[in-house]
């Protein structure tokens, strides 16, 4: 005990002496993937998922100490449901299969491989080499991704000759079919085909390649099997990369930042499943998809698909809000915490977890960054409906009520919790600002208006508290001992306890190498309050010390030993990469970083907090606001120079002092 409390010591002074890192395994390379070079620290296993509109795949590999790779694919298919037809009732299988094992060159199997480099990029490459004898040596390189639109896991294989002498491969034959128990499936039997093609038998020369391809796929019956261009199908997932890179590019002086940032974009808006309730994102994890949650989809990941432009998570997010809008009703009975299979069910085990709030704080949010008038109107009477509900729950001290939080009762949420309120204050502030935009009726903007300054004031009053010495919050009534969704308030622009709220933050008590514990003196982590934290402390103004913690979070998920990606908790569901805790790493950077608020369908405010080790920060082809354009802050003369461009207009050029807010109409 005592040895853990010096390694604590030493590592706090890392941090307040600016030399906070973390161990790197993997690296950066020029064209922004990340790589492992395998040369000791084995053996070592890692998991990452991949997904598509149709499939979705967490690849289990690793390095044996022998230096052999290891592959465990499971696969899950989020249209082929299964019975129950539940939350996880998509089909899910687990495939130790792996083509490169029934390969011979020389009439062996190459069991002598070694791999020396893994590179992530939004597919998985594998390059490895095996000695056949002391003149006969091969190289082996794997490219692993889902297929964009097919319901298939596909894989690239290219054996090179680099040896001195010519080698025979025999590449089989092979296609294997699973007939799914037809009692299990909604849609009876499924079929299941695992395959190797560009089986052939040939005399590699020296310095000679040879390519095949192997596929997994997932059928209902009677459903006509795709015709398999796996080179096409490739293309295809590198220019779904190559748009989200292209797009929303984050420039800073730090690379590290950069990459995890694209990286967070790849898994953020990968994640979408074409269902036949229609474009559904969804968690992942092997448990979360063709399902929507009134936290993950409205509040963390939709109010940022419009800042990257891309289509098709807009209309996922669309569609979600659409579908919480069928369960408006004139009792206001509470909304489902969650749609499930495809959209025909609900879900709401834990009661009322604030999810109106959380719909309002998503939906207001999503349509002021969108800059679609349609849609807002669209949406303007679900805003209006869980504004409404949230006031007729508000409890005598003027907070809202509810059962629980979105953690679900993992740990206590009281009868009336912190965050709850804090959706809520916002919501009705974009409520405000949306309204304008729609020209709705003064008098019920102006009431929103009053009902969000006194909510400000009832959140002091009723979770303002000294928890364990600090002046922050009791996250609800009675609480007592510190939790890390304090950070809340932060992220909705209350800065009334910023000071013991960061300082509680960042203690002992609840800070760790791996984030934000959720409750100080537990051991349970989840990314999603750190995130949320990084986000509020760079939007309160405390910059130096959300860099240093940034810099340090960002170095351990894209570079450290479960890479690349913001994960979900630990040690429920290990560390698996849910996908909207992706798109609330985004959020730090447009929200934390550069200050976005929309203010209107076109408009939109930006404080920005530029480190002081740093000049410039840069974001480009932002696709917010019914409009594409690029922000620039530049440090001159003691002053930050803020322009912004449209295309070949200047839209804002302006000197303004550090920490200042300025105003912009695209």
């Amino acid at each position: 005990m005592k040895t853990n409390y010096l390694v604590l010591l030493f590592w706090l002074a890392c941090v307040c002496t600016g030399t906070l890192a973390a161990q790197n395994r993997w690296s950066i390379n020029p064209g922004g993937s990340i790589s492992w070079q395998v040369k000791d620290c084995i053996p070592h296993y890692d998991h990452v998922e991949m997904s598509g509109l149709k499939v979705s795949t967490v690849l289990r590999y690793g390095v044996n100490a022998d230096g052999s790779f290891v592959l465990n694919k499971s696969l899950i298919w989020p249209m082929l449901r299964t019975i129950p037809n539940n939350t996880h009732a998509s089909l899910m299988r687990r495939f130790a299969w792996n083509a490169s094992d029934m390969v011979a060159v020389n009439g062996q199997s190459l069991s002598g491989e070694k791999v020396h480099k893994i590179t992530l990029d939004g597919t998985m490459i594998v390059e490895s080499t095996a000695d056949l004898s002391r003149k006969s040596q091969v190289t082996l390189t794997r490219i692993i991704f889902p297929s964009v639109s097919n319901p298939a896991v596909y894989e690239k294989y290219i054996l090179c000759n680099t040896g001195e002498s010519a080698v025979n491969v025999e590449v089989p034959v092979s296609r294997s079919v699973i007939e799914t128990d037809p009692s299990m499936g909604v849609d009876g039997s499924y079929k299941l085909i695992s395959e190797i093609i560009g089986s052939t038998t040939k005399l590699l020369r020296p310095k000679e390649e040879l390519v095949f391809y192997a596929s997994i796929s997932g059928y209902k019956k009677g459903e006509t099997e795709q015709e398999i261009d796996i080179e096409k199908e490739l293309q295809a997932r590198k220019d779904l990369i190559a748009g989200f890179w292209d797009n929303l590019i984050l420039e800073t002086p730090d690379p590290v930042i950069n990459t995890m940032f694209a990286f967070a974009k790849i898994r953020g808006a990968e994640s979408i499943y074409d269902t036949k309730g229609g474009l559904m994102h969804g968690p992942g994890g092997e448990s979360y998809y063709a399902a929507i949650w009134a936290n993950d989809q409205a509040e963390y990941i939709n109010p940022f698909f419009p800042y990257l432009g891309y289509e098709v998570g807009n209309g996922s997010a669309l569609n979600s809000f659409k579908h919480f809008a069928r369960f408006m009703n004139p009792e206001y009975e509470k909304i489902p915490s969650s749609i499930i299979a495809e959209g025909i069910d609900v879900w709401g085990g834990a009661g009322d977890r604030g999810d109106a709030a959380m719909v309002a704080y998503g939906a207001s949010r999503y349509a002021l960054a969108r800059g679609d008038k349609a849609e807002a109107e669209e949406l303007w009477p679900l805003i209006e409906w869980c504004l409404e509900y949230c006031r007729r729950n508000l409890n005598d001290k003027g907070v809202v009520a509810s059962d629980a939080d979105e953690l679900e009762g993992r740990f206590p949420a009281g009868e009336a919790n912190l965050c709850t309120s804090s959706l809520y204050y916002d919501a009705l502030r974009s409520a405000v600002y949306l309204g304008k935009d729609l020209r709705k009726p003064s008098s019920q903007l102006a009431a929103y208006d009053k009902q969000a300054k006194a909510l400000h004031k009832n959140i002091e009053s009723y979770f303002g508290a000294k928890v364990e010495g600090f002046d922050t919050y009791q996250y609800y009534d009675g609480n007592d001992v510190l939790r890390s969704w304090i950070s809340i308030p932060l992220t909705v622009g209350i800065y009334d306890r910023k000071e013991g709220t960061i300082d509680a933050l960042f203690s002992p008590r609840l800070w760790t190498e791996n984030g934000l514990l959720t409750q100080a003196g537990s051991e349970t982590f989840w990314d999603r309050s750190t995130l949320y934290a990084l986000r509020g402390v760079f939007a309160c103004g405390e910059t130096e010390k959300a860099i240093e913690y940034l810099k340090f979070y960002s170095n351990q998920r894209l570079l450290g030993e479960h890479v690349p990606y913001a994960i979900e908790a630990w040690p429920e569901g290990s560390q698996r990469h849910l996908s909207a805790e992706s798109g609330l790493y985004c959020r730090i950077i447009t929200e934390g970083l550069f200050g976005i608020r929309p203010t209107g369908l076109s408009s939109f405010t930006l404080t920005p907090r530029l480190p002081t080790e740093w000049n410039k920060i840069s974001l480009r082809k932002v696709q917010a606001f019914g409009s594409t354009f690029d922000i620039e802050v530049v440090r001159e003369n003691g002053k930050q120079v803020v322009t912004i461009k449209s295309g070949d207009k200047t839209v804002l050029h302006k000197a303004v002092k550090e920490g200042a807010t300025v105003s912009v109409n695209i």
